[in-house]
């Protein structure tokens, strides 16, 4: 019986762990299993090669390589913390130039932190109040009550803005809408042709615009409805040359995995070897429904405004 014990210990000493080092991650032959992230993002599928120890070195000093088939379990994500926003000045909803259909994101007043849930816009009424598709939580429609205060993201043409309203009326007939009240004070938050908020994600990457497989493994630290910033461990191409590009985008109410084309718009290579490259990209190839979740993306983390330069507007 002892040794049976003493037996049974040595297997579960010996019995790999999620978690993975360095040295554990083989470079120039296919792995044996795929990498994820503590989150359970893949980063390498099984039988992908690490080319360089730099591409191992930037996986690591980026993310936190799990083997994913042991990985049992993705943790919740982190709670978004808010920060201050800018006023500015005297706006009023014509200074917005919002317009019929366009997309905002609405929560409690009260809920600090929590996610944007995203509806339309389908009317003004002349006392500036406003029409809007309800807001939907889980697929079904967020309970508003009446008098309730709701904090709400508008990204218009040119700038993002944050307002409150009270609701005035929910309605069903003849079909759902909500009634808002007149916008209280209006704060822009930045001003420019679209906006970017911080990001921390895994984007697989394949040099030239067709392809079955990718090369790479980058980093995306700021994203926008239109675009992201890339990090890579080495420089993929010059400006106006065009990558394939995978990663998932994960709000409060979906989660959609994104296969598209980019555009590099502008390059920034490392300053000294081994330093990572960043590129600009811009994302032309968006249908539809990966059109709506990078604008969810962007609202989940409208507070988040750490990588917003030259400060707030």
């Amino acid at each position: 019986m002892e040794n049976q014990t003493e037996a049974q210990a040595e297997a579960q000493a010996a019995a790999p762990t999620p978690s993975l080092t360095l040295e554990a991650v083989p470079v120039g032959t296919p792995l044996d299993w795929p990498i994820a992230d503590s989150d359970g993002t893949l980063l390498f599928a099984d039988g992908t090669i690490l080319a360089t120890t730099d591409e191992r070195k930037f996986l690591f000093d980026n993310f936190h390589p799990h083997r994913g088939d042991l990985l049992a379990k993705a943790p919740q994500p982190e709670s978004q913390t808010d920060h201050p926003a800018d006023t500015a000045g005297n706006l009023t909803l014509k200074d917005m130039h919002l317009t019929i259909g366009a997309l905002i994101g609405v929560r409690s007043q009260l809920g600090s932190g929590a996610p944007m849930h995203p509806c339309r816009i389908i009317g003004f009424a002349p006392n500036h109040a406003l029409f809007v598709t309800p807001p939907l939580q889980d697929g079904r429609i967020l309970p508003l009550r009446l008098g309730e205060n709701i904090e709400i993201v508008a990204i218009a043409s040119h700038a993002v803005f944050r307002f409150v309203c009270t609701v005035e009326a929910v309605c069903c007939a003849p079909f759902d809408y909500v009634v808002l009240s007149k916008p209280g004070v209006i704060r822009r938050l930045r001003e420019r042709k679209s906006i970017r908020v911080h990001a921390h994600l895994a984007v697989r990457f394949g040099i030239g615009e067709t392809g079955d497989s990718y090369d790479g493994l980058g980093l995306a630290k700021s994203i926008s409805a239109l675009g992201m910033s890339l990090a890579t461990s080495w420089t993929l191409g010059a400006v106006g040359e065009r990558l394939r590009i995978a990663f998932c985008l994960k709000s409060a109410e979906m989660q959609t995995e994104i296969e598209t084309t980019a555009v590099i718009r502008n390059v920034q290579k490392g300053s000294a070897p081994g330093e990572p490259s960043t590129h600009g990209l811009e994302l032309d190839q968006l249908d539809a429904a990966q059109q709506m979740a990078m604008k969810v993306f962007v609202f989940d983390r409208q507070d988040d405004v750490q990588y917003w330069s030259n400060g707030l507007k």
